[in-house]
């Protein structure tokens, strides 16, 4: 257990423009959060800011808070390169954070559920119900709950549970003759309806474990309860598989399902209960799941939110509580009745997701699954959609007989028992799958085909930004490159041939690719800049990503700052540098779009529009990225793309709807309401 009572920020030598990782991860979900608060989404979706604001912190918890308190374990005095903070300061401040952010969640919730009253949905107590409403409910527990409960009373020849990841529990404390024991209920079990109907109002609904916590003393009878609660314990996901099983005598695929169950017994790091719950419980709670008090969250609303689709679902004839609904187009230019091979060949095409369709390049992989022309198709897989029609025409391919190889990452974290079952699939339908390699991610998304055409082996390839993904490809917004230049074709086929010999590109003239030959290029280019201001030209650098951390880019925007380079920034999520600060990053604005689509697409811009180098990429700028994993970007040569590029990127940093701007604190303002609009992304649909 680890004591963050009586620990106090201590002075550092934090700089005014640099931010801590997981505070600016923080503030990013509060702006996540405060898409809940705004009037102008629609009703419904607003409901989902608030699941996706709460998923989003237990995954923190479960990912960088456990990676904290691990740090704290092995070096106590580390410090954090960018703020000079210790896991410890960093954690005492993400704990006063988050308690304030479930606050605000905690108000929100309770606003927007008034809201959807209003509409005639309600979610009561049973205190609520009606005379034959509670009698209802009151059979409803004993027929249909209780018989399925396991309840436990803690005591010697009862020893304290396993308590699931994220999983509602009901606790309390009951009173016998002359003693007091904890008793708790697991009000997870797969079986039960998480919404019960009330049968006199078919849009009412009561919580199951709410209750289950009602009729408690119903459980045990032989007690009187004297306080109760549900509370919901996250633990940490933080393992490294190749560290784990590094000497193992088992296959790579075997390794991460032993991973898998691992994950699920590490220690606890949060506690959140939603009652008001007796002091010795918490204390007995903290010492048996060993966590300090600090680590335990009080809320007023519920501790999981998955029910709210279904709320969502009984409102959906309502239309005006939803966003209207948009259909991905088939960009202008593309012929569905031609080829694929042959459009691509003729002119590189690029494809802005979820505005546009998935479907040319999923019909280009349909084509050369069954071309005769084709001879292999690789490709690079990260996170595929469940039942993935992508996975099924690589399957199709090998068949086919074609080459089909495909590198499968395995650590894709939370995704990976769905990567396990598809590098299974598609193995036995006679794929090529590969893991990569030893203690770097191949996160780049890149796909190669390769075809004979007189005799001649020519390649079409496709470089993206987001993952091969049917559903993200709705939600997500990001960039695809389908391009026949041999130039960047030979690089791709380079890069696929490295990682199967679990070698990295030493070398490269038109991709950059990490770890070996991004971040170094990136530098040159900020450097070119530099020296063009220098010259007396002007300067310019336009980045949009999901986060900033990488220290050694970040040194090189300030002194890109300094010499007096123009740099506009769209990140999303984390950005450890704060701009505007004079004598520093006062050449340097930082923006934040969250909206309707989770905004997912890397854009570099180098230069001004005369002489600019493009980039599509898989990379943001985090020392992960640009160090420890395979990621990719392509340049972008063909003019309209080009100017297609730029034209969005300048329609983002116009946005003045879903866009918040960093001020020189590292805090973000919405923009001043303006009298006409900017909605970046209903514009591009």
């Amino acid at each position: 257990m680890i004591d963050l009572k009586n620990q106090k920020n201590k002075l550092n030598t934090k700089k005014a423009y640099y931010d801590n990782r997981e505070l600016s991860w923080l503030k990013f979900n509060k702006r996540v959060l405060e898409q809940a608060e705004d009037n102008r989404v629609p009703l419904c979706e607003r409901l989902s800011f608030v699941e996706i604001f709460k998923n989003n912190l237990d995954e923190f918890f479960m990912v960088r808070v456990g990676a904290l308190y691990d740090q704290i374990l092995i070096n106590e005095n580390k410090r954090d390169n960018k703020t000079n903070m210790t896991a410890m300061e960093q954690l005492v401040c993400v704990v006063r954070n988050t308690e304030k952010l479930i606050q605000k969640k905690d108000k929100a919730y309770a606003q927007l559920m008034q809201k959807i009253k209003a509409q005639g949905v309600d979610l009561i107590n049973f205190n609520e119900a009606g005379k034959t409403d509670r009698q209802y409910l009151e059979k409803y527990f004993h027929q249909s709950i209780k018989p399925l409960l396991s309840p436990q009373v803690i005591g010697k020849k009862n020893p304290f549970p396993f308590l699931k990841n994220n999983e509602i529990y009901a606790v309390a404390l009951l009173q016998a003759k002359n003693s007091e024991k904890l008793c708790i209920v697991p009000c997870s079990n797969g079986v039960f309806e998480r919404l019960v109907s009330i049968p006199s109002d078919h849009k009412k609904f009561m919580l199951v474990e709410e209750v289950i916590l009602h009729f408690m003393p119903d459980i045990f009878e032989k007690y009187t309860v004297k306080s109760k609660s549900l509370i919901q314990i996250t633990r940490s996901a933080d393992i490294d598989i190749d560290e784990t099983f590094s000497e193992e005598d088992m296959n790579y695929r075997d390794s991460m399902e032993e991973l898998i169950k691992i994950r699920r017994k590490l220690c606890p790091v949060k506690m959140e209960y939603s009652r008001v719950l007796d002091e010795k419980v918490i204390r007995y709670l903290c010492r048996e799941l060993e966590l300090s008090k600090e680590q335990v969250f009080y809320s007023e609303s519920p501790l999981e939110f998955s029910f709210l689709s279904e709320i969502q679902d009984v409102l959906r004839t309502n239309k005006e509580l939803f966003y209207p609904r948009k259909i991905p187009r088939i960009p202008e230019g593309i012929t569905q009745s031609q080829f694929m091979i042959e459009q691509v060949e003729k002119k590189d095409i690029l494809l802005h997701y979820p505005y546009d369709s998935m479907y040319p390049f999923l019909k280009l992989l349909k084509e050369a699954a069954y071309d005769e022309r084709v001879v292999s198709i690789k490709m690079t897989l990260y996170r595929v959609a469940k039942n993935s029609r992508i996975v099924e025409t690589l399957i199709e391919a090998a068949e086919n007989g074609k080459e089909v190889v495909v590198m499968v990452e395995l650590r894709a974290r939370f995704d990976e028992q769905n990567n396990i079952e598809c590098s299974r699939r598609m193995e036995e339908a006679g794929c090529r799958i590969i893991y990569g390699i030893d203690f770097v991610k191949v996160h780049s998304k890149i796909c190669l085909i390769s075809y004979l055409e007189n005799n001649v082996i020519k390649h079409i390839c496709q470089i993206g930004t987001g993952n091969y993904n049917e559903k993200t490809a709705k939600l997500y917004t990001d960039l695809s490159l389908m391009t026949a230049n041999q130039n960047i074709a030979k690089e791709v086929y380079e890069t696929f041939n490295k990682i199967c010999m679990e070698q990295f590109m030493e070398k490269t003239e038109h991709l950059l690719v990490a770890p070996k030959c991004l971040q170094n290029k990136v530098l040159d280019m900020i450097d070119v800049e530099i020296e063009n201001v220098r010259n007396g030209r002007k300067g310019y650098i336009g980045l949009k990503m999901n986060s900033l951390t990488d220290k050694t880019i970040m040194d090189k925007l300030i002194e890109a700052s300094q010499a007096g380079v123009k740099i506009e920034m769209i990140i999303r999520g984390i950005c450890c540098l704060v701009a505007g600060v004079q004598g520093y990053t006062e050449n340097i604005t930082v923006q934040s779009i969250v909206g309707r689509y989770l905004e997912h697409s890397r854009v570099y811009i180098f230069g001004t529009e005369q002489r600019d180098k493009i980039y599509i990429s898989s990379a943001d700028f985090m020392t992960r990225n640009t160090k420890r994993r395979v990621e990719v970007a392509a340049p972008i040569y063909d003019e309209e793309i080009k100017q297609r590029i730029r034209t969005m990127f300048r329609t983002m940093m116009l946005d003045n709807v879903n866009a918040s701007v960093m001020n020189s604190k590292g805090n973000y303002e919405k923009k001043e309401k303006a009298e006409h609009l900017m909605n970046s992304q209903e514009i591009f649909f």
